[in-house]
């Protein structure tokens, strides 16, 4: 398995149909939460990893508040610098990995949406957890979302999926490694007469197991839903989001 899989996935077809699966209703409905969640004061400061084209950043600078957006892939960060020019938005963008994070107590607020947390390898994501809270305030909050808990995708778990986005068919294939605690997904997109093949891991952890790891780098963690709407998140939900707050 190539752990640095990130280095080289995100751009192509396989972009394009991520940005043709979530609609703007959906941007807003999860940048009013992360605003509300985060509680934001006015112009406060927000941390946006990874930060993808920016579709939450920009959304919540729309809103007033100052967001920075940090993401490996050079193809999204210029998606994202096109996209504020459009929209006529300051934010400011960092095109890096998701770990490097030079900032001291600068943000009000951050949040690793996106289904993004546990790209990296146990021990990068330890690195990552560790750089968010340095960024933070005392007090500041930090929310995840994640469709990848060991509660959520193990009894779900489908060997083949597939389904058709606008003009591009994606299938996905998936393989899990349970003496790594990592699934391994092969990705495929057709558009037209082209087709694009692409493999990425996600290492899977139990929710104890985030709520530890936020613990041991001074995010404590908080509420736990299992939906934007505030629905407790059991065995079984499809998606969790944990609110933590910086000590």
């Amino acid at each position: 398995m190539d752990v640095r899989w990130y280095e080289t996935f995100f751009q192509g077809i396989v972009l394009d149909m991520w940005r043709k699966s979530r609609p703007p209703e959906q941007t807003r409905l999860e940048a009013e939460f992360l605003a509300r969640t985060l509680r934001l004061p006015p112009g406060g400061r927000v941390l946006d990893v990874p930060c993808g084209d920016g579709r939450h950043a920009l959304e919540l600078a729309s809103r007033g508040f100052g967001v920075t957006g940090v993401d490996l892939s050079k193809e999204q960060i210029e998606a994202a610098r096109k996209n504020a020019a459009a929209a006529r938005l300051d934010v400011e963008w960092r095109q890096a990995d998701m770990r490097d994070l030079p900032w001291q107590s600068r943000f009000d607020g951050a949040y690793c949406f996106g289904n993004s947390f546990g790209y990296i390898e146990p021990a990068g994501l330890d690195e990552f957890v560790q750089a968010i809270s340095r960024a933070l305030k005392p007090g500041a909050r930090f929310v995840l979302d994640s469709g990848m808990t060991a509660e959520s995708i193990l009894p779900n778990l489908r060997e083949r999926e597939w389904m058709q986005v606008e003009d591009i068919l994606f299938l996905e294939e998936n393989r899990y490694h349970a003496a790594e605690g990592c699934l391994e997904t092969t990705y495929t997109c057709v558009r037209g007469g082209e087709t694009q093949t692409r493999t990425g891991l996600h290492w899977v952890y139990t929710l104890r197991e985030i709520r530890a790891l936020l613990a041991k780098a001074g995010l404590i963690p908080g509420d736990q839903y299992g939906s934007l709407d505030g629905a407790p998140f059991r065995t079984g939900s499809s998606y969790l989001i944990l609110v933590s707050a910086k000590q």
